[in-house]
């Protein structure tokens, strides 16, 4: 999956711009301690690797900010990379 991250400044100035790869999604459950979960999203390009960390609540918040989006998609392509 590829995702475009933007950083802005404080001053709302766009620092950068990057298509990166996401590579793996981790899952961190703590039994003991339930409000330590969390969701790691690891990503990496050509120049930079790093993890995008979410609480529980903040990808709920995602998926219920992308669910008000859905009518707006009016079809999708899947694109595989190919391998050999």
């Amino acid at each position: 999956m590829n995702i475009k991250i933007k950083q802005f400044s404080s001053g709302g100035s766009l620092k950068l711009e990057s298509n990166v790869e996401i590579k793996e999604v981790l899952i961190n459950e703590d039994f003991l301690r339930p409000e330590h979960e969390s969701i790691a999203l690891g990503f990496k390009n050509k120049d930079s690797s790093g993890l995008i960390e979410l609480t529980p609540g903040e990808v709920d918040e995602l998926v219920k900010a992308v669910d008000k989006k859905k009518h707006l998609i009016k079809g999708i392509k899947v694109f595989k990379e190919r391998t050999g």
